[in-house]
């Protein structure tokens, strides 16, 4: 055989293996992604349904006007309950901002010390968490310990019962990487944060957060557990290839849109800090955040080139994560829609 005819196979052979490869494409996700923009934000919510999201919610702060809401779908599918912006939402791991807020009020209290170590805070975990003397309480907030991710761990297919049994499953693994010398995102970090915070203040971290961050900033409609709540004023959450509601099956924080939007603004402008304790979380955490838990996506960020807060809640989650993929691209094409309207 030739070089030239070897050439031509070959080429003939990456023809045919590309055009095999698009069946593997995600063509919802393109779609989403390179359909017009539309002029408004209510138009880009209402075709977020048609992507297969069971109802959304988008709250919009922009600097000098009232706060917008926009909805879209179903609070409850199952009883035909359209979307309320009123209604309470999961918001997973946005909850680790409140946390860290909390954390920050602590150290500059002098109840808790950033360079403090596990081990000197949970003795008992030493040899069960490796490398626990040398992981700083900076570090865990960062997620830079190396401690593994319990949601790695089977969590979702048998969820714990108590935090304690939660806790169990990061146990007596080896670390994911030497304390400091990486990045790895790791709920057991929080899980442990938010312990800690109990053991002391010797009463619920859940009283101390509405004392100095919920009250103070009157947000009344955001609760840190399902005991505190009305269920009936929770939107359901779904899961691709499970017809049962969520709503009940996992704790956390919930809030509705708004009061997420109140809070990340206040994160932001620094007035739910008290005198010094800014530049303590700048130095150790972040000032945006997603969450994912089953049946629960939820996106919060402060823009400063445009004044603008956005809260986007969706209640439809995916085993493969195209549902995150969308939300996400629904989120970012909203931004560019107010973004377009202050340019022009």
């Amino acid at each position: 055989m030739t070089k030239k005819q070897t050439k031509r196979i070959l080429r003939i052979v990456f023809i045919i293996a590309s055009i095999f490869s698009l069946w593997f494409v995600p063509w919802i996700l393109v779609k989403a992604w390179i359909l017009p923009l539309p002029d408004t934000v209510e138009e880009q919510v209402n075709r977020a349904i048609d992507y297969g999201f069971d109802g959304m919610i988008v709250y919009v702060d922009e600097a000098g006007k009232p706060p917008a809401f926009y909805t879209s779908g179903w609070k409850d599918r199952k009883n035909k309950i359209p979307t309320d912006s009123q209604a309470l939402f999961n918001i997973g791991s946005i909850s680790k901002l409140y946390v860290a807020v909390a954390i920050t009020k602590l150290v500059k209290d002098k109840h808790l010390s950033l360079d403090k170590t596990l081990a000197d805070y949970f003795p008992e975990l030493v040899g069960r968490i490796e490398n626990a003397e040398k992981i700083t309480l900076r570090l865990m907030i960062k997620h830079r310990s190396g401690i593994p991710n319990y949601t790695d761990y089977g969590y979702w297919d048998n969820p714990p019962k108590s935090h304690k049994e939660t806790l169990e499953l990061a146990l007596d693994l080896p670390a994911n990487f030497k304390p400091g010398e990486d990045y790895g995102y790791s709920n057991t970090n929080y899980l442990l944060l938010r312990k800690l915070m109990d053991k002391v203040l010797g009463y619920s971290r859940n009283q101390y957060i509405k004392e100095k961050i919920l009250t103070p900033l009157e947000l009344n409609n955001t609760f840190n557990s399902l005991n505190e709540v009305n269920i009936d004023d929770i939107m359901s959450g779904y899961h691709v290839g499970y017809e049962s509601d969520l709503k009940t099956e996992y704790g956390g924080m919930f809030a509705t849109a708004e009061d997420v939007g109140i809070f990340l603004r206040a994160l932001n402008d620094g007035s739910v800090f008290d005198e010094g304790e800014q530049e303590i979380y700048s130095s150790i955490y972040v000032y945006k955040h997603s969450g994912w838990v089953l049946g629960y996506q939820s996106f919060s960020e402060y823009y400063e080139d445009i004044d603008t807060v956005v809260v986007q809640f969706n209640n439809t989650t995916d085993s493969k994560l195209y549902m995150w993929n969308l939300a996400e691209i629904v989120y970012t094409r909203i931004v560019k829609i107010i973004r377009n309207k202050k340019i022009s």
